[in-house]
Parts: structure tokens; C-alpha cells; sequence
């Protein structure tokens, strides 16, 4: 999943001081679950694995969108970048909702 991709490149270009630290982490973490979880979905044996694996990945789209609107407060100057990444994000989320609804 290229997403987790972008969200690395967008940590490593973030200036690293006292605020952006642990918003760093917390992007990164959020960021990257979503392409593990995804994966992890499709190797399931069980359909409730599998929905439990897709709840994940929407919960942690969902959070990711939330890091990097702080990581926007903190870094104005990063809106324009983030916009796109926001975007990505809500269509992945939407997407896995689909999902989850049409597998019920």
C-alpha cells in the first residue's frame, strides 16, 4: 500500500523539534497500521477476522486524518502537501467501509 509510503516521506521532511516529535510517532504509527492491517485482512481465514482486520484499518485511517490536521497546526506551511494525503486517506476510509458493509 503506497500510502504508508507517503506518510513516511512526509516524517522524514517534517522539521524535527519538541512539537513535531511525538506528532511524528503518533503519524507514522497510525499511518502505517493501516497498510499492515490491510494485508493482515487479506491473508484472514475467517470472515470475522477478516471484518475485525477491516474495522482496524478504517479506525486507524480515521486517526491518521486527525494526526495530520495537528501536524498542519503545527506546520502551517505543510497544508498544501497535507491536502493531498487527507484526501488519500478519506477515500481509503470510505473505501473500507464499503467493504465492511458489503461483507456483512
Amino acid at each position: 500500500m503506497k500510502f504508508g509510503k507517503r506518510i513516511i516521506r512526509l516524517a522524514q521532511s517534517i522539521k524535527k523539534d519538541s512539537v513535531n516529535l511525538p506528532l511524528i510517532k503518533q503519524i507514522v504509527r497510525s499511518g502505517t497500521s493501516v497498510g499492515a492491517n490491510y494485508r493482515e485482512a487479506n491473508e484472514t481465514e475467517t470472515k470475522k477476522d477478516f471484518l475485525f482486520r477491516m474495522r482496524i484499518c478504517k479506525k486507524e485511517t480515521k486517526e491518521t486524518i486527525y494526526w495530520l490536521n495537528i501536524i498542519i497546526e503545527a506546520n502551517p506551511d505543510l497544508d498544501k502537501r497535507m491536502q493531498a494525503l487527507i484526501q488519500e486517506a478519506t477515500e481509503l476510509m470510505r473505501i473500507f467501509a464499503t467493504i465492511i458493509v458489503n461483507s456483512n
